[in-house]
């Protein structure tokens, strides 16, 4: 084999491709994308890409030495949300350079995802405890998110008349900038105010309080928001983790939501991310929680099994009535801040916030010794220094003697500490401020009260599941982590065909930059010149993907892609607003659209109105230009998937786009299929304004069990002004357009620690390689629909009966002569040893299927085999072979414990409900549960760690 790496990242071999173009007919793959891909849409032969011609994976890996080299990692201080933190090696080995952790998906199948689940409900779990509320969520984007849709779900869920929400001046300044750009978007009129200075409050749905505030300042807010319940409000804290081991937890006091960040719970800073925020509520506002939640529920023995809770997919059944548009979490950074509770313990982590406080007091009174000013007597990590006019000088001694602090204005610094810091570090910080050059280190220890107000310290105990308390050693915790890993079925064991999701490799070489120092040990608000580095990687990749989707400039800091939709409509939104259009309000989406596509345009401002697409699932040409001609003085935006969400290329994509613009409006073109159009096609070439692309899905960075994600924005010139900015930036040179629009994620470059995945992604496949994908991916999933066609039918196809990537197999026949469902199928393909495709998305009762160019022939057969011989099971059942209740397809997936039951009753054998096939014998996955009663755990709501009697 060559040494490229596109040769190892895709499957197909020369002799697998003549096989499957043999099977499709077809002389040349280049003549099967020829027949696919629409030639008016086709990249003009004489563009040459700027994407520079592929390395080998040392070559790329030197090159990124190289990047990693022009950062420096100094200590730092800086706080305001970012702290150092040690990741345990037991977590990082086994968690985040896993790939049984990092490689798998979403866990929509739950019966095949016990292990992740069980780890994000440790993780709710957690947020409850240390939070003092009822309920948490499996994650949020970011902590500065986090409180955007703390202060939306308060609108919701507030019966005051008004749309006033109050904010605490001492928030993160980051915060304060995100909730300021959402708040305007959709009419909420955001009030700042001291709030430890007990004001006036007007009239308003919610209040926001940082505890301890951003200043480092502890204060008591239980009165101000018994005051604000007074006026029908919610109280939303945004509350530090750590510090709630020492302090009394938000519901303690009297707080309806609390959000924040669990990045210091052995997550690296990572230049901002990514980090999983949290979410908690009251009892009564559960099912108000936007993203993920994990609960527990039976499976069909009756024995306790976890799955999604309420929320699951819910902007694909609500759309534009949606209360959010995240639909997803942050998983493998949930996974490791989980395991960091788990393997400390309540014991541990209260020792860790202890050993932070006492630094903070030690450094307090060596800055008061030497006649410095301390702003606030009480304080957990965060010491706000008053140095008139002296700050910056201070903050360059600092940054001389390698350490980082926050100049808050010319006359205070900030200075955060946290478990990296030493008696040295402190000692080297007060030499900044004018202190004595040596010191003795005896250490006396501060007497944490001293700096905590005695009514606030926390009573009540948390983490108090055995879980917290079970795997403290090294080798428990690798056994804890191997047997979750091994309850589920991720990218490792074989393919995930879903649609949509686009699950390829993620190499180990594409992975290995992002435990580097250089990268992962930087705080976000770093100074410029520390930070060269990962500054030009950043530029790079903004450059490359430009050029790769035929768009001017691209911002990399929506963290999801669901911000990246925002991010894009708020664009749309601004540009209309620069030229007084400020009717121009609606975005006209097609009825096949992800659900994100709604939610997003409403969270944007935006009023959705729906267009219809025709029998071969394109957008429906009449019913788009009457939905034009009525909506033309208003018309905002169309908002288009490009391959349809049916996986089909549309002839009439730049006829669609010439009729928006015609009318004023804007086009937005969902990145979501860019995996089947790369260097074949540009959105921008045949009529898109402006897309997100996801990282995630075409670019290789993990989905992690449900995250994380990256979904850049890149746009054309003329939205480029209104793309997202942030105050807090190092630069604002994107190719040479400046971004100054709201920000959408709390770092300025949103999940920059993981962007080296995409960087070595592209950096080794080269244009060449990135077109060679897509001819593979298109070629594999024609493949499936080919074989697969005589026994489900390929519900949608384009020119000369092809699909694009991927292809939508209906099994509504089936169901109706069988009476097996796509359900059954799904939980069938389990004991075949594969992940379930998409289900019933976009269409009901149908599975989307999309192998990727990862994979091999042999496990694409595999699974065309595996589908060929359920259809087989269903046909015996409508032959009245078995009974309708009682087959191996209602009774799927098949558990090892099922099996050994002496007193198998079922009319078929054991060997055939767990070895459909005899390689099975040899390699078989095993599911922890069988199928899980989904409506058992909605109306039986419980979203925390079981206790240990009910696995009994």
């Amino acid at each position: 084999m060559a040494d490229s790496f596109d040769d190892r990242h895709i499957g197909i071999d020369d002799a697998a491709r003549r096989r499957m173009l043999d099977a499709l007919r077809f002389e040349s793959i280049d003549d099967l994308v020829r027949s696919a891909i629409p030639p008016s849409i086709r990249v003009d032969e004489a563009h040459e890409s700027i994407i520079p011609a592929a390395l080998t994976e040392r070559e790329a890996l030197r090159e990124l030495r190289e990047l990693a080299g022009r950062n420096t990692v100094n200590t730092s201080l800086i706080g305001l949300g970012y702290y150092g933190t040690i990741t345990p090696a037991v977590i990082t080995r086994n968690v985040l350079q896993n790939p049984s952790w990092y490689t798998a998906y979403t866990p929509y199948q739950p019966e095949i995802s016990q292990g992740r689940l069980e780890a994000l409900i440790n993780f709710q779990t957690m947020v409850a405890d240390l939070t003092g509320l009822d309920t948490a969520n499996a994650s949020m984007l970011d902590e500065g998110t986090a409180v955007v849709e703390g202060m939306l779900l308060a609108r919701r869920a507030s019966k005051a008349k008004t749309d006033t929400f109050i904010a605490d001046a001492d928030a993160l300044p980051q915060t304060l900038a995100l909730l300021r750009g959402r708040a305007e978007a959709v009419g909420i009129d955001l009030v700042v105010a001291d709030l430890a200075s007990d004001p006036e409050l007007p009239e308003h749905f919610g209040v926001f309080v940082q505890y301890p505030g951003a200043s480092g300042r502890v204060w008591d807010p239980s009165g101000l928001i018994e005051r604000s319940k007074a006026h029908g409000a919610l109280a939303v804290v945004a509350a530090d983790l750590l510090a709630l081991t020492l302090l009394a937890a938000p519901g303690e006091l009297g707080a309806d939501v609390a959000v924040g960040t669990t990045q210091r719970f052995g997550v690296p800073m990572g230049f901002g991310g990514p980090h999983a925020g949290y979410m908690a509520v009251r009892k009564g506002l559960e099912r108000q929680l936007p993203g993920r939640l994990v609960g527990v529920s039976k499976d069909a023995d009756g024995h306790p099994a976890y799955r999604l809770s309420l929320q699951t997919r819910e902007q694909h059944i609500r759309r534009e009535k949606a209360t959010s548009n995240i639909c997803t979490a942050q998983v493998l950074l949930a996974v490791m801040a989980s395991m960091y509770a788990v393997y400390h313990g309540p014991d541990g982590l209260r020792g860790i916030a202890t050993g932070v406080a006492t630094k903070a007091g030690l450094l307090a009174r060596w800055l008061s010794d030497a006649g410095v000013e301390i702003v606030h007597e009480n304080f957990f990590d965060t010491v706000l220094a008053r140095v008139p006019g002296r700050a910056a000088a201070i903050v360059a001694a600092a940054h001389d003697e390698g350490i980082l602090l926050w100049q808050r204005d010319d006359d205070t610094v900030g200075v955060s500490v946290d478990e990296t810091t030493d008696t040295a570090t402190v000692h080297r910080v007060v030499r900044a401020f004018g202190g004595p050059e040596s010191r003795s280190f005896a250490f006396v220890v501060e007497a944490v009260a001293d700096h905590l107000p005695h009514q606030l310290q926390r009573a009540s105990d948390f983490l108090t599941h055995p879980v917290f308390s079970a795997h403290h050693s090294e080798t428990a915790m690798m056994r804890y982590l191997k047997r979750l890993a091994d309850r589920d079925y991720a990218l490792d064991r074989g393919m995930i065909p879903l649609g949509s999701c686009t699950m390829k490799l993620n190499a180990a070489t594409e992975m290995e930059a992002i435990t580097w120092p250089e990268f992962a040990e930087l705080h976000p608000f770093a100074p410029a010149g520390d930070v060269a580095g990962s500054l030009e990687l950043i530029h790079q990749l903004e450059r490359w993907l430009a050029d790769a989707t035929g768009y001017d400039t691209v911002s990399l800091q929506p963290n999801a892609g669901s911000q990246g939709e925002l991010a894009g409509l708020l664009a749309i939104r601004g540009y209309h607003r620069s030229r007084g259009d400020h009717e121009r309000t609606v975005c006209l989406i097609p009825s096949s659209a992800h659900g994100t596509n709604a939610a997003s345009a409403v969270l944007a401002g935006m009023r959705v109105v729906v267009v219809a697409c025709d029998e071969n699932g394109n957008v429906d040409l009449g019913d788009l230009s009457a939905k034009i001609a009525e909506h033309g003085e208003t018309l905002a935006a169309l908002m288009i998937t490009y391959p349809s969400t049916h996986g089909v290329y549309e002839h009439d994509v730049a006829r669609i786009t010439a009729a928006v613009h015609e009318a004023g409006g804007q086009v937005y073109i969902d990145g979501a299929n860019l995996n089947a159009l790369l260097g074949y096609a540009r959105f921008g070439d045949f009529g898109g304004d402006v897309s997100h692309l996801n990282l995630h899905k075409t670019f290789c960075i993990p989905h992690g069990g449900g995250g994380p994600g990256v979904g850049p924005v890149a746009a054309k010139a003329h939205l480029a002004p209104f793309l997202p900015g942030h105050p807090m930036a190092q630069s604002n040179d994107h190719g040479g357009f400046t971004h100054d629009g709201a920000p959408v994620s709390a770092a300025p470059y949103g999940s920059p620690s993981i962007l080296p995945i995409t960087w070595a992604y592209i950096r080794m496949m080269g244009p060449n390689g990135l077109a060679r994908a897509t001819r593979a991916a298109v070629l594999s999933a024609n493949y499936i629909a080919a074989r697969l066609n005589p026994h489900f039918p390929v519900l949608y196809s384009g020119d000369n009966g092809l699909v694009a990537h991927e292809c939508i197999l209906d099994l509504r026949p089936l169901t109706k002569e069988t009476g097996i469902t796509v359900d059954d199928v799904a939980k069938r393909l389990v004991d075949y040893g594969f992940h379930a495709p998409t289900m019933s998305f976009p269409v009901p009762g149908t599975l989307m299927v999309e192998p990727t160019e990862s994979e091999d022939l042999a496990e694409l057969d595999r699974f065309i085999e595996a589908m060929i011989g359920i259809k087989a099971e269903a046909d015996a059942v409508a032959a009245g072979e078995y009974p309708a209740d009682d087959n191996v397809l209602v009774n799927a997936p098949h558990t090892a414990l099922s099996i050994a039951n002496a007193e198998w009753q079922h009319p078929y054998s054991r060997e055939r409900a767990v070895f459909p096939v005899s390689a099975l014998a040899r390699d078989k996955y095993w599911p922890p549960v069988r199928r899980i009663d989904q409506a058992y755990g909605d109306r039986n709501l419980m979203c925390a760690c079981p206790p240990i009697e009910a696995f009994s």
